[in-house]
């Protein structure tokens, strides 16, 4: 199985979402990651999408999203053509036996502490879903108290856009 990263220019319309992730269902993929965001249009919205298949039925697919009226575009995303990332909110136990650990951890990721409290320290991280992956598995051997992680969003390199031909 292949992963696939893909961006749906969508028209800016309620229900929509629906109706893409619908498509997802119908074809049997499972979602890996899901970003739904503004564009620098207000008659557009960007749906971002992780997920696993095959070559040709991830070609079906698209053509059964085209298929959709309020779709206006797809771009698919290789990894050597585009910038992605992730951001990852992880609350851990604020405690003097896992405090230093969690440090140098944060400190080797790049992790920024956003909160500081006695009881729980909250890090933001942002980087490639391996990245967050890697270190999601490191804190793991102490007390996480909460995750929240968004979805991949990603941008073609060079002067092309998802509205430009």
């Amino acid at each position: 199985m292949t992963k696939f990263n893909i961006a749906v220019l969508v028209r800016d319309k309620a229900g929509v979402l629906n109706r893409v992730t619908s498509m997802f269902r119908r074809r049997r993929f499972n979602i890996d990651s899901l970003t739904v965001s503004e564009t620098e249009t207000d008659k557009y919205s960007r749906i971002t999408v992780t997920f696993s298949g095959e070559e040709n039925t991830k070609d079906q697919l698209v053509a059964q999203l085209y298929k959709l009226p309020d779709v206006v575009k797809i771009k698919e995303f290789k990894p050597d053509e585009s910038v992605s990332c992730e951001l990852l909110l992880i609350k851990m136990k604020n405690d003097a036996a896992s405090r230093d650990d969690i440090s140098a951890a944060a400190t080797a990721f790049k992790a920024k502490t956003v909160n500081y409290t006695k009881d729980a320290i909250i890090l933001k991280v942002t980087g490639e879903s391996k990245k967050i992956d890697e270190f999601i598995k490191l804190m793991r051997d102490y007390n996480i108290l909460e995750i929240c992680r968004t979805g991949v969003v990603s941008l073609e390199v060079g002067g092309e856009t998802i509205t430009k031909e």
